[in-house]
């Protein structure tokens, strides 16, 4: 820098008074100042997507980092503060104009911390978990929900994401049941391709929305997305999503392929016998997972014969659950699209890797036959498979809704009057 260069002197200026006054600065104004020196995290990426009135605020990271998250009022604030984290130059938040977040800005604060501000339109409610790297992905990410409609939980720092241990909440009240909407593949991930250029990953999407909305209009049922815009999700994430978020089902939405562009329809698979087994031994064999619950049970400090007969017990029945609620699901979608064959399929697709959350993916049609593809690409289609998708959904529940659940309570009812 010569002596003469007021732009840097305006900056070193700047920083100086924001940091004084205890401010939160946009941190593309000093970028060269942003990766804290004894950080034991870095942000490497950050994106802010939104379904209707909520958002998700998404930060990959190199390290876990302990956080705080709060609200301020006037004007409305959510504030996330990373201690002992630095950010990654040149990163520059993504995200979807409209919704409930207004903007993103994030600064160093106390030399070594991180702070995120995101603007908001209105108050929220919030909750946060960190997970954890795999399924080839490098980083932790740590997903922030923020909930505009007032049925998400409030603010408070983040706990280790564990499966519901009661049917109810904690003020003893009915509980809706929770689907997560899975949509395939994302970013940098197309997905299959069609002959014209249709992505599957555009196609999954725009249905994961559709079913999405057609969920949160029924009473006792919140839906919720592991991705609502274009990027990209490990596989293991989708599943730890699942569990955050106490998933009661989850559904992956997807579009086949072939090397024959002939083959037409729909297919719903659950997880293989083999796949099952190799994750109970897997999960036996992990020790840290001993702290997990499977299926309302902690395995911790059960000796291995009795912990692999709770996970076996586990699997089964979520396997018994995933069976008929893939059943349903065939059944709509065969007069909607034809089903390549009427009986569920099994393989050991790594999202429906849960011991404890009944899953199902579903394989709506072929991306590769023309014929097919166009119908993809159509909204009325689309929509045609959301619907099937929610009736069988539904017809599971009316069936197999949790005890504690406002279905569950609303099915007994109809029984009675019945």
């Amino acid at each position: 820098m010569g002596p003469f260069d007021h732009d840097e002197v305006r900056r070193r200026f700047l920083k100086r008074l924001f940091e004084a006054s205890g401010a939160v600065t946009v941190a593309s104004l000093f970028p060269s100042r942003v990766l804290a020196a004894e950080a034991t995290a870095v942000v490497h990426g950050m994106h802010v997507s939104k379904v209707g009135d909520d958002a998700t605020l998404t930060l990959d990271l190199s390290g876990v980092a302990d956080h705080h998250i709060f609200a301020l009022p006037n004007p409305n604030r959510l504030v996330i503060d990373l201690s002992r984290t630095g950010i990654r130059q040149g990163v520059t938040p993504s995200m979807v104009q409209g919704g409930v977040v207004k903007d993103v800005r994030y600064a160093r604060r106390h030399g070594n911390d991180l702070r995120v501000v995101l603007d908001l339109d209105r108050s929220v409610h919030a909750s946060a978990v960190m997970l954890q790297p795999g399924g080839g992905f490098p980083y932790y990410r740590l997903v922030v929900d923020l909930n505009a409609s007032g049925r998400a939980v409030p603010v408070a720092p983040t706990q280790p994401a564990q499966p519901v241990m009661t049917a109810q909440d904690h003020s003893g009240h009915l509980r809706d049941v929770v689907v997560v909407i899975d949509p395939g593949h994302g970013g940098k991930d197309p997905g299959a391709i069609g002959k014209h250029g249709t992505f599957e990953k555009d196609v999954v999407l725009a249905m994961g929305h559709r079913l999405h909305k057609l969920l949160n209009a029924e009473k006792g049922v919140r839906a919720v997305m592991t991705r609502d815009s274009d990027f990209f999700i490990p596989l293991y994430h989708r599943v730890q999503i699942a569990h955050h978020h106490k998933a009661d089902l989850f559904v992956s939405i997807h579009a086949d392929a072939s090397t024959d562009r002939r083959v037409t329809g729909s297919s719903v698979y659950i997880l293989s016998e083999h796949g099952a087994s190799s994750v109970m031994a897997r999960r036996l064999a992990e020790r840290e997972n001993r702290s997990d619950l499977i299926g309302g049970v902690k395995l911790n400090g059960k000796s291995d014969t009795l912990a692999s007969v709770l996970l076996d017990l586990s699997q089964t029945g979520t396997l018994e659950a995933s069976a008929n609620l893939a059943s349903d699901m065939l059944k709509r979608l065969d007069p909607v699209a034809g089903v390549l064959s009427d009986r569920v399929e099994r393989a050991a697709f790594a999202v429906l890797k849960s011991p404890d959350i009944p899953s199902a993916l579903v394989e709506t049609a072929f991306i590769s036959n023309p014929q097919e593809e166009r119908r993809l690409r159509s909204p009325a289609f689309q929509h045609e498979i959301a619907t099937a998708l929610h009736k069988g959904i539904r017809a599971y529940f009316d069936e197999y809704a949790p005890p504690g659940t406002l279905l569950a309570e609303m099915n007994q009812k109809r029984s009675v009057i019945g």
